[in-house]
């Protein structure tokens, strides 16, 4: 009927939580928010630069095709764009990340 000390210790009130985040000080709580705040802000930024790299598509083959020599902004705005998908998306990817960091 009556639980001991050391059972009623290990069990809390949402056993929904990762087991590495069910003892996290208040202070480990709000960075880890924050870090993923910071993720999903990276994620969106990403999407949006997608959008952007999608519409610039549209231009790098004529661009590609019809000016001459090295001058191709078009195709160089495009792997711009690229380059800023893959690394906002990775940094934000692992940002998002569900293992606190215990300092």
């Amino acid at each position: 009927m009556f639980e001991s000390n050391q059972e009623m210790e290990r069990e809390m009130a949402n056993n929904m939580l990762p087991p590495e985040e069910r003892n996290l000080t208040p202070d480990q709580v709000e960075a880890l928010d924050k870090r993923r705040d910071l993720g999903n802000t990276f994620l969106v930024i990403a999407g949006q630069f997608t959008v952007i790299a999608t519409v610039l598509l549209l231009w790098v083959g004529q661009d590609l095709t019809y000016s001459p020599g090295w001058v191709h902004p078009m195709a160089y705005y495009f792997a711009i764009a690229l380059g800023i998908i893959a690394v906002l998306g990775i940094v934000g990817l692992i940002l998002r990340r569900g293992t606190p960091r215990i300092d």
